[in-house]
């Protein structure tokens, strides 16, 4: 296949932006003219690559073209690097779009991303830990930090560390639903904060702690911050991050609702397999910066 650049940045445009017209915007070329860049790839591959939808959509094989359309922008951004002058970089730095879960993105990920941004423009998709390897297999993003050890096809994984959870609430809030302690059984009728219905720390402690089915009222909560300061509000209980809740629980405005009963959730880091600086400065960025603020795995 003689695929060509500008064919492959089009369909980067396009299935990054939505439409033709926004992908026309990025490009500063007419819409015409992507559409052209468009067909003349799809001609060149033999398949249709793109669904002519809105937002619009790739095909299974329009995937594996944008995977390449991606390595071959980040590689094409490290190269201009290496050949502009040493303080002025040539052209602009690469995107890296990278999937991270709330909590992280909300406690240790952005001071730690923070330092190569002028090497790598990021772009930050906010996933669940548990769903982010979906991103990688799409092509949406190059990297992620996911709770799966096993690699992904294309991608290489590395061990973060774990971030700890526990059961918190107010002291009030406690007292009132769990007067005699959070007990099997009693946790039925005890509200409940969720960040979204991907959540599920929240019913791996019920599992653990109540050893009997449960479906307490639930309010769905989906922001880092806002869960947590729906919590401290006495809303309800939930499980939230102990970096998060350092300062609440040394002052006693937090308190585990079943005395030492916690959650460790063991974090990855999976990148494509690409020999790419801004990428792997990415990766560097995130792996010190996971040896500090994380537990070790046991």
């Amino acid at each position: 296949m003689d695929l060509q650049l500008d064919q492959l940045r089009a369909l980067d445009a396009v299935l990054t932006e939505g439409t033709f017209d926004a992908a026309a915007r990025r490009l500063n070329l007419t819409p015409s003219a992507v559409s052209q860049r468009i067909k003349a790839l799809e001609d060149a591959a033999g398949r249709i690559l793109v669904q002519r939808s809105k937002p619009v959509r790739a095909t299974e094989s329009g995937l594996a073209v944008l995977r390449l359309a991606r390595q071959v922008h980040v590689l094409a951004a490290d190269t201009a690097r290496e050949l502009g002058e040493p303080d002025r970089p040539a052209g602009r730095p690469a995107r890296i779009p990278i999937a991270v879960n709330a909590d992280s993105l909300e406690t240790w990920v952005l001071p730690a991303v923070s330092r190569i941004a002028g090497i790598a423009c990021l772009e930050l998709h906010r996933e669940d830990e548990e769903h982010t390897t979906r991103l990688l297999r799409d092509g949406t993003v190059m990297a992620a930090i996911t709770s799966t050890a096993t690699p992904v096809q294309g991608c290489r994984v590395r061990p973060l560390g774990a971030m700890r959870y526990q059961a918190l609430a107010t002291p009030d809030f406690a007292q009132y639903w769990f007067p005699d302690g959070a007990r099997p059984g009693s946790y039925t009728h005890v509200p409940m904060i969720q960040f979204d219905r991907n959540d599920d720390l929240q019913a791996r402690h019920l599992r653990a702690a109540n050893q009997q089915p449960a479906d307490p009222p639930t309010h769905f909560v989906p922001s880092s911050t806002a869960f947590r300061e729906a919590v401290r509000l006495g809303m309800g209980w939930g499980m939230l991050p102990d970096l998060q809740t350092e300062t609440d629980r040394a002052a006693g405005t937090l308190v585990n609702i079943n005395g030492r009963a916690r959650i460790d959730v063991p974090l990855y880091w999976q990148q494509w397999k690409l020999d790419s600086p801004a990428l792997n400065a990415v990766a560097d960025a995130i792996i010190t910066a996971a040896a500090k603020a994380l537990l070790p795995v046991e």
